[in-house]
């Protein structure tokens, strides 16, 4: 056992932002592998079978995810880091596992409390508010996952406090590897429990789509144990209680309620599209949720991932009083991530085919062109996260949820404009979603250019300019490569759409890359010297 706490604390140790950045997207990009798996079996299985299943799956996730996002998620890593971090430097340990120990039992009461309410109000939730749409036995079904459904707020909850606590010290490893395990949770429960769980000669699950379920509930728990894994080598003093006169949880607390309304306040659009979608045809839902989750692929790696790896270091800059230095790693981190979120933006609108084939077999008309819609948000949701951590770094909560109750409202309205009024089906959802991701973003900008003086200089503003040449560039070869190379009928498999669509990707951001580079534009430099490093650097060595 000493052995394995000393391997443990040896693999989660500090990392610096390079290395930490390239890890979170490296995991996220495991992640999303493992998350295209267990779509591609999930639409195999049922997308075209049995549509009315499919549906009612996504819509059980519905409110155990949005009590999860209202009451933790992102909400508890921008208010509780900071925080934490104040208390380490101070060299007051004491306080920080103090804080740490209220914080784990506080959720962990919190989240049971509702998931033990969405167990028995699941049929009135699906009923009236998320799948009013769906037929008889759709809804019933979708009743039932979300009672299993169910504990995954409380089995989140307890896994985001252990991993906040390890990325504010800037131990990434297991924080890293956990999401990818709780994919392999739910493709075993795809793979198995779906065919029914025998024991003994006696079948104890019947099967089916409910077995899925299960492997959702199975990937929370291994979840779970990963983050509990990599508390080993921090010396986390833990204690069942909590520490109501402590300053530093008492402060979290009173951060907590207007970043958790923002983060709550967003997933309000989710419940909103899943009702509006439910009232369309069997399937709708399923292929809405699925061109949203590749959208959110490259958000999640490019945008969550660089985002999640700065923030601590942005708050320690503020923490140390040194502003000049935070302004200096924000314009770094903006534009690094506009940089990169360009190129994957106008692969994704012309390769849009091509990705939705990676997870339907054979493709899916309806999901590529709500993807096509949603590429254009890619860019602008990628900014947001960087842009809205900026505001919590500096403790201020409330100007994002002031800014995200507007970009909600005007969502909602737009999408019950867009579908309901001018008729244009699942469409009228993304491109309410799109639009509202760049207005968000225009107003965040004012807002920063406000309270960060010089933030957006003249070398900014310069830089951006050229990667939007670069991107214009880009979009033409990209073009071009996806006339050369169409999706045809034949590329049924993933091994026959593979490697056109690695082809047109390589040969694009090469592109991309270059003409960044004639631009002089430093995001470029990185990449062309470990190019160099890798093609010519053993040619040196001999």
């Amino acid at each position: 056992m000493g052995r394995f706490k000393n391997t443990v604390a040896k693999a989660n140790l500090k990392l610096p932002l390079k290395l930490a950045a390239t890890l979170l997207a490296g995991s996220t990009f495991l992640s999303s592998i493992l998350g295209l798996i267990r779509d591609r079996q999930l639409n195999g299985l049922y997308y075209s079978t049995y549509p009315q299943g499919i549906d009612a799956y996504t819509v059980a996730f519905t409110i155990p995810d949005f009590m999860f996002f209202i009451l933790v998620s992102g909400a508890l890593s921008v208010t509780f880091i900071p925080v934490f971090n104040q208390r380490l430097a101070d060299g007051n340990k004491k306080s920080a596992w103090e804080l740490s120990a209220s914080m784990l039992n506080f959720m962990a009461i919190l989240t049971l409390i509702t998931s033990v309410l969405i167990i028995i109000f699941a049929e009135p939730l699906v009923h009236y508010v998320v799948g009013p749409g769906l037929d008889e036995s759709s809804r019933a079904l979708a009743v039932s996952m979300m009672r299993v459904i169910a504990i995954n707020p409380f089995l989140f909850a307890i896994a985001s406090v252990v991993s906040s606590m390890q990325q504010a010290v800037g131990r990434f490893t297991f924080f890293a590897l956990a999401p990818a395990v709780y994919n392999i949770g739910i493709i075993i429960g795809t793979v198995f429990f779906t065919d029914g769980i025998t024991i003994f000669g006696y079948q104890i699950f019947a099967g089916g789509i409910m077995g899925v379920a299960l492997g959702v509930v199975l990937g929370s728990v291994m979840q779970l144990m990963i983050s509990c894994i990599g508390l080993f080598g921090m010396g986390f003093d833990y204690d069942f209680k909590i520490y109501w006169k402590n300053h530093g949880f008492r402060k979290v607390l009173s951060l907590l309620p207007a970043r958790s309304l923002d983060q709550g306040i967003d997933y309000v659009n989710s419940i909103v599209e899943t009702n509006l979608a439910s009232r369309m045809a069997a399937g709708t839902i399923r292929a809405y949720q699925q061109a949203s989750a590749l959208s959110y692929m490259p958000i999640n790696l490019i945008g969550v991932a660089i985002s999640t790896a700065a923030f601590p270091k942005m708050a320690e800059r503020l923490g140390q009083g040194r502003p000049d230095l935070f302004k200096k790693e924000l314009q770094s981190v903006l534009r690094v991530i506009i940089w990169l979120a360009l190129p994957v933006m106008v692969i994704t609108y012309f390769g849009r085919g091509y990705i939705v084939s990676f997870i339907k077999n054979g493709g899916d008309s309806l999901m590529a062109g709500i993807l096509g819609i949603l590429s254009i948000a890619i860019l602008f949701r990628s900014i947001y996260h960087i842009s809205a951590r900026s505001f919590y770094a500096q403790q201020n909560t409330k100007t994002p949820l002031y800014i995200s109750f507007f970009a909600i409202g005007l969502n909602i309205v737009l999408a019950i404009c867009f579908t309901m009024v001018l008729d244009l089906g699942v469409y009228g959802l993304a491109w309410a979603t799109s639009i509202v991701s760049f207005v968000e973003v225009c107003i965040l900008f004012i807002m920063m250019s406000r309270t960060i003086k010089g933030l957006f200089d003249v070398t900014f503003v310069h830089a951006i300019a050229r990667m939007a040449s670069a991107t214009g560039f880009m979009t033409i070869v990209t073009y071009i490569m996806v006339a050369l190379l169409p999706l045809s009928a034949n590329d049924q498999s993933i091994m026959a759409s593979l490697p056109k669509f690695i082809l047109i990707t390589f040969v694009s951001g090469l592109a991309y890359v270059l003409l960044s580079w004639i631009l002089k534009l430093e995001e470029a430099n990185h990449v062309i010297a470990r190019i160099k490093k890798i093609l010519f650097g053993r040619v040196k060595g001999l």
